[in-house]
């Protein structure tokens, strides 16, 4: 199976940047494609981005456009979300996710990691 562990959560204020990494214990990680999902308290997780198993291909929520960079780097088996421009709203646990098949809704995905917490202040 793939391990997720994701890091580089953290406080920021509105306006700050944070850049969340997601390592996978996995020799073939260029087979899957993966996606990062956030979740606020009370909150459905909601899918943020995802790429494509090449790195070809990125999609992202609207909320995030112009602000947020999904990447993935197959030799380090680790994807990447770089977060600028932070707003309050952004608030939440953030979860990488990989899966077979690309896709924007949880059910796409196959393996989760444990998350990592980002909280925005104003």
């Amino acid at each position: 199976q793939v391990q997720l562990v994701e890091s580089g959560g953290g406080l920021v204020q509105a306006g700050g940047s944070l850049r969340l990494s997601c390592a996978a214990s996995e020799r073939t990680f260029s087979d899957y494609n993966m996606g990062w999902f956030r979740q606020a308290p009370g909150k459905q997780r909601e899918f943020v981005a995802g790429i494509t198993r090449s790195g070809g291909s990125t999609t992202y929520t609207d909320s995030v456009k112009g602000r947020f960079t999904i990447s993935k780097d197959n030799a380090k088996s680790t994807v990447y979300l770089q977060m600028n421009s932070l707003k309050p709203e952004d608030t939440g646990v953030y979860y990488c996710a990989a899966g077979e098949r690309p896709g924007s809704k949880a059910e796409s995905y196959d393996y989760w990691g444990q998350g990592t917490q980002v909280t925005v202040s104003s």
